[in-house]
């Protein structure tokens, strides 16, 4: 006869199972549903005939969900999508503790990384944070990718990363577009998405206008203004 412990362990195992089983199942659907969001989007783009072709540009994205899907980002490059505006700190690999206390720095605009690890890490304020370990200039530093509480994870890091080449996900863009940026200059003519690859995250001013917007972009210290007319960099000056 099995005892009422043992018949209780098997009930707990089996619930986590299905748990599992769900968490996994839910995860799939879920992976599938963006991918056919992505496919009607670029349907939509071409059913309208829309002359910018970056409107066809669908990057990968890798939705981890907990730190396991997370480990992705160990896989292959990422790509920096907003430079300026996420901060990193020193990370000692030993002892895999993060100095929240010192900033290190932001991550530049289309800074290429090679991420070693993600893991959850004790932070101030107690809510742990998932952060992505890499080397820069012969030194380790973490990122923060997302958090945990109660063992519930919240990931955002493919609104951080491009998983693939931006080079060759809009190898359409002219080459002296792509020397402006490599040179992080905003030149006339580029496009607000260029502009980003270039100098970074941008503030749009109050009181910009469809027709006309004005962004203020830090550019790691080097403030720059730039006038949008019809979607094109018209006005480009030093900012304050």
């Amino acid at each position: 006869m099995m005892s009422e412990e043992a018949k209780k362990r098997i009930q707990i195992a089996l619930g986590l199972v299905v748990v599992i089983v769900g968490v996994r199942a839910g995860y799939i659907l879920y992976q599938r549903h963006e991918e056919n969001l992505a496919a009607e989007k670029q349907e939509q783009a071409k059913k309208a005939g829309y002359s910018n072709a970056d409107y066809y540009v669908v990057p990968k994205k890798l939705h981890p969900f907990d730190l396991k899907s997370a480990q992705q980002l160990t896989q292959q490059p990422v790509w920096v999508k907003e430079g300026y505006r996420y901060t990193y700190y020193r990370y000692v690999p030993v002892v895999k503790s993060v100095y929240f206390a010192h900033e290190a720095g932001l991550l530049g605009p289309l800074e290429r990384l090679e991420i070693k690890d993600v893991m959850s890490v004790a932070a101030p304020g107690g809510r742990k944070q998932v952060v992505a370990t890499f080397e820069k200039d012969g030194h380790s530093y973490a990122v923060p990718v997302g958090f945990e509480t109660e063992g519930q994870y919240k990931i955002y890091s493919d609104e951080m990363f491009f998983v693939e080449d931006p080079h060759e996900l809009y190898k359409h863009w002219p080459g002296d577009v792509w020397q402006a940026v490599a040179q992080h200059e905003v030149k006339p003519g580029m496009n607000e998405l260029q502009a980003d690859f270039a100098v970074g995250m941008g503030a749009l001013d109050a009181g910009s206008s469809s027709g006309e917007r004005t962004l203020r972009y830090p550019n790691g210290g080097k403030p720059v203004v730039v006038i949008y007319r019809d979607g094109k960099a018209a006005e480009v000056k030093p900012g304050a």
